[in-house]
């Protein structure tokens, strides 16, 4: 879920050695017979990323995991805290070259649907997501968008009008090639 020129850089780069740390959390919580997970527009007063599509997540502050960084910020965002969430595990580390964060995202689950507060200065709007969606193939879409005065073709997740792109679909790329995987290999689909 790369844009060309964007999976060239991933490539090409190597992440500096100190790079700024961030943690993102993938939360699924049963709602309506499904898995669903939370996804946020970012508000347009927000420092970066105004008006996209994130998972909860942010940048790691001192003497904090990236674990622990999604966690938080999850908590502060949403209003929904751990306490009890079981951590399924690490998804693969992603630096972002724009930015400079090598972010870490990590999939949780909560036995009962959350009770979400989003914070209005950070969330324009909470978007609840069922799983499944990720997984139809007419989710997926290519348009080509001017990026940096460069024309790409971009690829994203077309969820409920909104364009999911960039990092975000990196890492949910990542969660479907894992479902799929696991699918096929017979384990089971709860």
């Amino acid at each position: 879920m790369a844009p060309a020129y964007r999976a060239e850089a991933l490539t090409d780069r190597t992440p500096p050695t100190d790079p700024k740390e961030a943690g993102v959390l993938v939360l699924l919580y049963p709602y309506d017979g499904q898995l669903f997970f939370p996804l946020t527009q970012r508000t347009d007063t927000v420092e970066s990323h105004k008006g996209q599509i994130s998972l909860p997540g942010g940048a790691r502050e001192a003497n904090e995991s990236t674990q622990d960084t999604a966690l938080r910020e999850t908590c502060e965002e949403l209003s929904v805290c751990p306490d009890s969430w079981n951590i399924l595990g690490r998804l693969t580390p992603l630096y972002i070259p724009p930015s400079g964060f090598l972010i870490s995202p990590y999939v949780a689950c909560t036995s009962t649907r959350p009770v979400f507060n989003p914070d209005p200065v950070e969330v324009a709007e909470l978007i609840e997501t069922p799983l499944a969606l990720l997984l139809e193939p007419a989710t997926v879409k290519w348009e080509v968008w001017r990026l940096r005065d460069t024309l790409v073709e971009v690829p994203f997740f077309h969820i409920y009008g909104h364009k999911v792109w960039g990092a975000t679909a990196m890492v949910l790329s990542e969660l479907v090639v894992l479902l799929r995987e696991a699918a096929k290999n017979g384990l089971p689909r709860d």
